[in-house]
């Protein structure tokens, strides 16, 4: 009775913040070469600071990262005294240099088995709010179909994310179970939707409150068991 899994990407079936942490040095590091006036003016928290300031001038583009991203590297260089030309390439160019380092990511250690396992049963799918492309890493070819938020339009847990999913497979929300590591993006989202859902939850903190995940698990190895477990409840509910 399930049908489809789900995944979050960032923190779920990597750990991003090592690779945001090499692309943002890589991407100060194009500036530093190409754009020095920005580098003497701007350390790498000041640019980040920036591109804050830019998301509450431009709400519009909340759900539109890379875009964002572009858009403040272009206006810190005007800023810095650089021509509207020179600054929409180096805004291309920096962002660019971020992104290839971006999609560098590093699958957790048992994600290949443990996706290999399920595409034999499951269809699988990515959701993300990320700007991180699945099919660009080493665990892509076990994935049927990938959902930005640049292309939705919309970030978890906007129902829209989801209900994405359900329109590319064909499938109920109770035939689905998504995965990820926010209670509130990910497990509260899904549920909005009446999908099931598992709590990646790996430095084992508490549940914050509200409804809890239908399962919870501490590492990837766990969870062909716990979305087992949620179609075993609903072979059960359904031979009552």
């Amino acid at each position: 009775m399930i049908r489809v899994i789900t995944f979050d990407l960032d923190n779920t079936l990597w750990d991003v913040e090592p690779v945001l942490l090499r692309a943002e040095q890589v991407q100060y590091d194009w500036l530093k070469t190409h754009r020095p006036a920005v580098s003497e003016r701007f350390d790498m928290t000041a640019l980040r600071d920036r591109r804050i300031d830019v998301w509450r001038v431009h709400p519009e583009l909340a759900h539109h990262i890379s875009e964002l991203r572009r858009v403040a590297l272009y206006e810190v260089q005007v800023h810095c005294g650089y021509s509207e030309a020179e600054a929409r390439q180096g805004a291309r160019d920096a962002f660019d240099a971020f992104l290839e380092v971006r999609h560098q990511v590093e699958p957790y250690e048992e994600a290949l088995e443990v996706l290999e396992t399920l595409a034999q049963r499951y269809t699988l799918g990515a959701l993300t709010n990320g700007n991180a492309d699945v099919y660009k890493a080493d665990i892509g070819e076990y994935f049927d179909f990938a959902f930005s938020a640049e292309q939705v339009g919309a970030s978890k847990p906007d129902p829209h994310m989801f209900e994405a999913s359900l329109r590319e497979t064909g499938a109920s929300p109770a035939e689905v179970v998504h995965v990820g590591d926010s209670p509130q993006h990910d497990i509260a989202g899904a549920r909005q939707v009446g999908m099931h859902t598992v709590w990646m939850n790996y430095p084992q903190v508490p549940w914050p409150g509200g409804d809890p995940a239908d399962e919870e698990v501490h590492q990837l190895a766990e969870l062909p068991a716990a979305v087992e477990r949620i179609a075993g409840r609903l072979r059960a509910a359904a031979a009552r």
